[in-house]
C-alpha cells in the first residue's frame, strides 16, 4: 500500500509541474509582400478562419503579420503556405503566381505606390 501511496504522489507532482502539456499558443512573424489596406484585410480574414489561428495582424509599414497560432493544431511552415496560397509572399517562401495574378492592381507588390 506505502508503495502504490507514494506511485500516486510521484504521479501528482510530474502532472502538476506541468512536464508533458503542449504550450498552449506560440507566436510567429512573417514578413510579406502586402502593400495596402485591402491586403490587410485579406489576410486578416483568412487566417481569422486558419484552422490553429488565434489572431493575426499585418503592420503594412512593416510588412509584418503576427500570427498567435496553436502549435498542436498548425506550424510556421503551414502558415506561411497559407499566406503564399493567398498570392502574397512569406518570408522566403514565394507567392503562388495564380494567385497573385488575380490581386487586384493595388495588392500587386509591384504597383505603383500612392502618397
Amino acid at each position: 500500500m506505502l508503495k502504490l501511496t507514494g506511485l500516486l504522489l510521484v504521479l501528482v507532482i510530474y502532472t502538476s509541474t506541468g512536464f508533458g502539456q503542449q504550450k498552449k499558443s506560440d507566436t510567429v512573424l512573417i514578413k510579406t509582400s502586402a502593400v495596402c489596406g485591402m491586403c490587410k484585410d485579406r489576410i486578416e480574414n483568412c487566417f481569422a478562419f486558419e484552422k490553429g489561428v488565434k489572431s493575426s495582424s499585418l503592420d503594412i509599414d512593416t510588412k509584418v503579420v503576427t500570427v498567435i497560432y496553436n502549435p498542436a493544431k498548425t506550424s510556421p511552415e503551414e502558415l506561411r503556405k497559407t499566406l503564399s496560397k493567398l498570392g502574397y509572399d512569406a518570408d522566403t517562401v514565394a507567392a503562388n503566381q495564380a494567385a497573385y495574378n488575380k490581386l487586384p492592381a493595388c495588392c500587386k507588390k509591384d504597383a505603383p505606390k500612392h502618397e
